[in-house]
C-alpha cells in the first residue's frame, strides 16, 4: 500500500467517525406536533372493550388538555392491530419512521405489545400498554420508555385465586387462550392457587376467537375440578361461559371463573348467567361521582359506558400530555422521567405512580355481579366488594426481573 493510499484511507476513517459540522452528534429531531397513536383490536374479539372506545378516549383526553402542546396542535392516528404481531410491528415502524408518532397506546394482544414495546425502546419512543395484559411488559421485557397502565396477569391471577380460595375453591382446571396473554394469565393464577394450598389438575388451550368450546369444556368437565378457570378475554370469555352454561357445568357442581372480565362481558352474558361472579378490575363506571361524570360523557358518543381499558387509555393519554408539558419536550426519556416523577390523579386513579419497571401502581377492585333483582338498569351490573391497595395487587418490586430495577437496587 502506498503512503498516499494509506493517507486517504486514514482520512476517510476520521471523517466517518467525526460528527458533521465539527460539533456533537446530531440529536434526535423532537420538533413538530405531539402525535399519539392507538394500536388495538378494532374488528376482532376484543374490539368492544378496547378498539374504537380507546380511540374515543384519546380524542377526549386531547380535547380536555386543550388541543395543543409545545406550540403545536396535538395529533392522533389509529390502526387495527388484528391481534397479529407482524401487523403491529409494520404499523409501528411506519408510525415511528415515516409519520413521526411519539407514543403508542393500547397495543392489544400481549405478544404484539411485547414486540412493539421493544421496537419503541430502540426508536426512543413511548409505549403505554392499556389493553395488553402480560406482566412480562414490566418483567424481563421491561422498557425504559414503556409503562403498563391498567391490569396485568399477575394482579388478575392473584386476585381471582385469592377470591375463589376464600370461598372454598381448591382444585382448578384451566381453559386457556393459546398465546402469550393466556399462558401468562394461567401461570399466574396457578402459582397463587398452589400458594394458597390448592391444586391444579390440568389445562387445555384453545385458538384465539374460538366459536366452539365443546371439546375444551368436555375436558375441563371430565377433570372433576371444582373450579374451571377461563384464561382468555373478550368474545372468547363470553363464548366459553355461555357454552359452559349450556353444558350444565354449574349444575354439575363445578364453577367457571373468568380471570379477565369487563363490564361488556357481564352485559353480554346477563346477570342471570353471571350471578355470584367475582373478579378483579381497575375501574367500574358506577363507582363514584367522578367515574359517573366521565362515563356520562363517554357514553354520549360510544352509546355504552367505558370499560376499564377505555378509562385507562384516557388516563394514560392525559398523564403523558401533562408530562410532555412539564418536560418542555417530547423526547421520550425526558417525558418518561416526568411521568414517573408526577403522581397520577384522575377520575380512575388516586395517587398512582409509575415504578422503575414501568408498572403503574394503583388500587384494584374486587367486583361482584349484582343479583338481577338489584339491577336498576341495563348497565347496572356490578358493585365493588373490596378495594385492593396497589402495593398488594401487583408484583412486588423486590421480585422483579426487570433489568432497570436491578440497576437501581
Amino acid at each position: 500500500m502506498t503512503r498516499r493510499v494509506a493517507f486517504v484511507i486514514a482520512a476517510l476513517a476520521v471523517l466517518a467517525s467525526t460528527p458533521p459540522f465539527g460539533g456533537a452528534a446530531i440529536a434526535e429531531d423532537v420538533s413538530g406536533p405531539v402525535k399519539l397513536a392507538v394500536l388495538d383490536d378494532m374488528s376482532g374479539p376484543y374490539a368492544e372493550n378496547s378498539g374504537q372506545g380507546n380511540v374515543l378516549a384519546v380524542r377526549m383526553a386531547i380535547k380536555d388538555f386543550g388541543g395543543s402542546l409545545l406550540g403545536e396542535p396535538i395529533e392522533m392516528t389509529s390502526a387495527d392491530l388484528q391481534n397479529k404481531v407482524d401487523v403491529g410491528m409494520s404499523m409501528a415502524r411506519k408510525w415511528f419512521d415515516v409519520e413521526g408518532v411519539d407514543a403508542i397506546l393500547g397495543m392489544g394482544s400481549s405478544a404484539a405489545a411485547l414486540a412493539v414495546q421493544k421496537l419503541a425502546a430502540d426508536k426512543n419512543r413511548i409505549t403505554l400498554a392499556t389493553t395488553a395484559a402480560t406482566a412480562e411488559l414490566t418483567g424481563k421485557s421491561c422498557s425504559p420508555t414503556g409503562a403498563h397502565w391498567v391490569y396485568d396477569t399477575y394482579a388478575l391471577g392473584k386476585g381471582a385465586a385469592t377470591a375463589v380460595a376464600a370461598q372454598g375453591g381448591k382444585s382448578w382446571y384451566f381453559v386457556t387462550a393459546d398465546y402469550a396473554f393466556g399462558h401468562a394469565l394461567e401461570a399466574s393464577a396457578a402459582t397463587f392457587v398452589k400458594a394458597l394450598g390448592g391444586t391444579v389438575l390440568g389445562a387445555v388451550r384453545h385458538p384465539l376467537n374460538t366459536s366452539d368450546f365443546s371439546s375444551f369444556l368436555l375436558q375441563a368437565q371430565n377433570s372433576k375440578a371444582q373450579i374451571i378457570g377461563v384464561a382468555n378475554a373478550g368474545n372468547d370469555t363470553i363464548t366459553a361461559l355461555k357454552q359452559g352454561a349450556e353444558f350444565g357445568i354449574q349444575e354439575g357442581g363445578q364453577k367457571m371463573v373468568g380471570l379477565l372480565m369487563q363490564v361488556t362481558e357481564i352485559h353480554s352474558l346477563g346477570l342471570k348467567a353471571t350471578k355470584g361472579l367475582q373478579f378483579i378490575e381497575a375501574f367500574y363506571w358506577d363507582q363514584n361521582d367522578e367515574t359517573r361524570a366521565f362515563s356520562k360523557r363517554f357514553w354520549q358518543e360510544y352509546k355504552q359506558p367505558p370499560t376499564q381499558v377505555q378509562a385507562g387509555t384516557y388516563s394514560a393519554a392525559m398523564h403523558y400530555l401533562k408530562a410532555v408539558k412539564a418536560a418542555g419536550t417530547k423526547e421520550a426519556k425526558a417525558v418518561m422521567a416526568k411521568m414517573k416523577e408526577m403522581p397520577i390523579n384522575d377520575f380512575m386513579t388516586k395517587n398512582g405512580s409509575i415504578r422503575d419497571d414501568g408498572r403503574v401502581i394503583r388500587d384494584m377492585y374486587l367486583l361482584a355481579t349484582k343479583d338481577p333483582s338489584e339491577s336498576k338498569g341495563e348497565w347496572d351490573l356490578m358493585r365493588v366488594a373490596a378495594t385492593i391497595p396497589g402495593k398488594d395487587a401487583f408484583r412486588p418490586l423486590s421480585e422483579s426481573e426487570c433489568p432497570l430495577v436491578r440497576q437501581t437496587k
